[in-house]
């Protein structure tokens, strides 16, 4: 069964029900199953005794089953599916829909916000969401929160009013009401059901799944090199952080860790309960820093040819390295132009230093969170003053000036909804933003796929002999992945020098 088939494969129990007998990894959280003997749904890589195939009724969405009646299994976890990549079919304004809900789901977003953030009429919303899951937005809104509701009772020792806050819920008895209606179980006993993880009440413990092959080690050694001292860093192969992110008129302010849990495919992201008020921003981000949505067999069958041009240059499980603050990544972005990456992570230190704000977290080497564009706004005078002293220089200084002022007025936007070809034109007319600045920040800031910034040093190393011309137009045939293919010829850098 092919990968472009899954469309068409939804609507076939015969390809679908194949899928679950082989509990294919390739298409966990495209569809799942609902058993009429049951009750029950599942991911297609559910363990559980294999249900028959006349009992099996498959949806596009989990929000699908639950609407049909379904109730999730406790065994596969439904909630701990991953998504969809940003270019799995043409339902983008679908799943840019989807990533706001997943995102804010403790507010109160109501579809008519929700179309007019996506510059759309409420009805074309219904149409195209219900399209793509089978459900309309408010049902999925409804899941999404259940969702969330039910990893915190399972996988951390958080009060039921924390819990259901936490979630959206305004009310304990209508998060009560709705829970037992879906789960046929109370909130209570789904957290006798737990695993008692995260029982410390500072820390919160929570699972994000993901389709395997994943090159952990590669992305996390990536990450590493470009971490900013005092905000990231890596340890024993566990990445950390610094958070400050605002909930309304607050700045709640944190730390988080992610690590790899290969047996059971899923990351294991640890946060501060200082975090719980933002829970859904940080574990959105933490989706879009480590790509947890991707599908990396689909992306290997297209760039497999680039292992024509150098044995293993290309390999199945490598991982798109987004980031957690497209500010803080686009100020990175100009800080690395024409300097070696620790030149770059130096003056991305003492940046921070200067105008961040100085946290206390358990670890020694995480003590400021990064300052957010409106500290740089507010400077009086020249930036160029304030930037300078740091070894950062003028055209530079200028550059971060303007990149903050453009995200302040929301002339440029970094949010699900924005169309990264667009955004990407608009800083092309920034100050000091070239090409190469501009398809660093498209692939890391905005999740572009087919960034490829073809004139960096990285790449023209991995392709020698070749101009740049000449590599942009070979990339032509690594479309619409050409971001990964970037990565790929970073990676095979890291190869050669072992």
């Amino acid at each position: 069964m092919k990968q472009n088939e899954i469309k068409h494969m939804i609507l076939d129990n015969k390809d679908c029900y194949a899928a679950l007998c082989a509990h294919d990894t390739r298409f966990d959280g495209k569809f799942f199953v609902g058993v009429s003997s049951t009750g029950i749904y599942c991911r297609l890589i559910c363990r559980a005794k294999l249900p028959k195939e006349e009992n099996c009724t498959f949806f596009t969405s989990a929000a699908a089953a639950e609407a049909a009646g379904y109730r999730p299994c406790l065994k596969c976890r439904p909630e701990l599916a991953p998504g969809y990549a940003p270019v799995d079919s043409a339902g983008f304004i679908a799943r840019s829909a989807a990533q706001i809900m997943e995102e804010n789901c403790p507010d109160d977003l109501n579809i008519t916000e929700l179309a007019s953030m996506l510059s759309i009429t409420e009805r074309h919303l219904h149409r195209v969401f219900s399209s793509e899951y089978g459900v309309s937005p408010v049902q999925y809104m409804q899941t999404t929160k259940l969702f969330l509701a039910k990893s915190l009772l399972a996988d951390t020792r958080l009060s039921i009013t924390d819990v259901a806050q936490a979630a959206g819920f305004g009310s304990i008895r209508r998060f009560n009401d709705l829970f037992k209606n879906h789960y046929k179980l109370t909130p209570s006993d789904m957290r006798n059901m737990g695993s008692s993880a995260g029982e410390d009440s500072r820390e919160i413990c929570l699972k994000l799944g993901y389709r395997p092959p994943y090159s952990w080690d590669k992305l996390v050694s990536f990450l590493s090199a470009r971490a900013i001292p005092g905000v990231e860093s890596v340890e024993g192969n566990v990445y950390y952080r610094t958070v400050g992110l605002q909930k309304g008129d607050k700045l709640c302010k944190g730390w988080i860790s992610v690590a790899d849990r290969q047996e059971g495919n899923y990351l294991l992201v640890t946060l501060s309960c200082t975090l719980l008020p933002v829970l859904s921003q940080v574990l959105a981000r933490v989706r879009r820093l480590f790509d947890v949505n991707c599908d990396p067999l689909k992306i290997f069958e297209k760039l497999e040819v680039m292992n024509e041009i150098s044995p293993h240059l290309c390999e199945p499980g490598t991982r798109l390295p987004g980031c957690f603050d497209p500010y803080e990544m686009s100020v990175r972005a100009i800080l690395g132009q024409q300097v070696t990456i620790k030149a770059a992570r130096t003056l991305a230190m003492r940046f921070t230093r200067e105008f961040g704000e100085k946290i206390d977290t358990p670890f020694s080497d995480l003590n400021y969170t990064f300052p957010d564009p409106g500290e740089i706004c507010s400077l009086q005078g020249p930036v160029e003053n304030y930037l300078g002293p740091l070894g950062i220089t003028s055209a530079r200084a200028r550059s971060i000036f303007y990149l903050a002022e453009a995200i302040v007025s929301g002339s440029v936007v970094f949010t699900p909804t924005a169309d990264p070809e667009g955004e990407m034109a608009k800083l092309l007319k920034l100050p000091g933003f070239g090409p190469w600045t501009v398809q660093y920040i498209g692939m890391r800031a905005l999740n572009w796929l087919d960034a490829f910034p073809h004139t960096d040093y990285g790449v023209k190393k991995a392709l020698p002999g070749m101009t740049p011309r000449e590599i942009l137009a070979l990339s032509q045939e690594w479309k619409p992945w050409r971001s990964y293919a970037t990565i790929n010829l970073w990676n095979s850098l890291d190869k050669n020098h072992k």
